[in-house]
């Protein structure tokens, strides 16, 4: 990761200031870990967020669905109405978060969260289930009652923040990718998973430089993968090409789960 010490720090304020875009268009891509200095040179004025002299974090996110994997099958199969719930856990310093992440018009995806104690991050408090039952019903899913979510997946890896040039929107770059469930847990060594993010439909400066490395976006979903992987009588889903292609080679499924 020596490629990400030569770029100039930003500080989370003016990160959220330039560009906070909790509604946005999403573009994910799973490329080799050689892959990333070319990538970061490919775009001139990348800034790297700084927090405390880190570039680099530690996250857990603990995934909440129904019993039946209400929330697994929309996105699998894909409908329209989709949305996830989850807890966000910022390992370096402890602050939690409670995320509801639904599509709204025209396929961009709106996330909004609440500050959430970390006691809490395996179910859905009573504080909280008000909160995420009125966007779940904004969402077009007033069926899914908030109490009756229970914590399906968590996966961990550790983030860096890119702030592009010019207004064009922020990505991040994940890395150490694994996910941990009631069946196992799997490992992603060698891969990262970077993921743009910008305000209108048109591709910035950092997508255009990976489509010149011969890099596509992918259907990735740190949800849906990892619970496909770890949970193989699961149907086949929009994920297969990613499991199969993209993390096949470096990938490694313990304690008795099967990819």
């Amino acid at each position: 990761m020596d490629a990400l010490a030569t770029l100039p720090a930003v500080g989370l304020d003016a990160l959220n200031a330039a560009s906070e875009l909790l509604v946005r268009t999403d573009r994910k891509y799973v490329i080799p870990l050689d892959d990333l200095a070319p990538m970061l040179m490919g775009v001139p004025g990348l800034r790297v967020l700084e927090i405390d002299g880190r570039r680099k974090s530690r996250y857990e996110s603990t995934y909440l669905d129904t019993t039946d994997l209400t929330s697994w099958a929309a996105s699998a199969h894909p409908r329209r109405r989709r949305w996830k719930a989850r807890t966000r856990l910022y390992a370096d310093t402890g602050e939690c978060w409670l995320e509801v992440k639904t599509r709204g018009t025209r396929g961009v995806t709106v996330k909004e969260r609440l500050r959430y104690d970390v006691a809490s991050r395996d179910e859905i408090s009573v504080e909280a289930a008000d909160w995420v039952r009125e966007r779940l019903v904004a969402a077009g899913s007033p069926e899914i009652d908030p109490r009756g979510l229970v914590a399906t997946l968590t996966t961990s890896y550790r983030r860096t923040t890119l702030l592009l040039p010019a207004g064009a929107g922020r990505a991040t770059i994940d890395f150490d990718l694994s996910w941990t469930s009631a069946s196992g847990r799997a490992e992603a060594g060698n891969v990262l998973v970077v993921e743009t993010k910008s305000a209108g439909r048109t591709a910035g400066p950092l997508d255009r430089t990976l489509w010149q490395l011969g890099h596509r976006p992918a259907r990735i979903s740190k949800y849906g993968t990892g619970l496909s992987l770890l949970t193989p009588e699961l149907p086949g889903n929009r994920w297969h090409r990613v499991t199969t292609r993209h993390l096949a080679a470096t990938l490694r499924v313990t304690e008795g789960a099967a990819a």
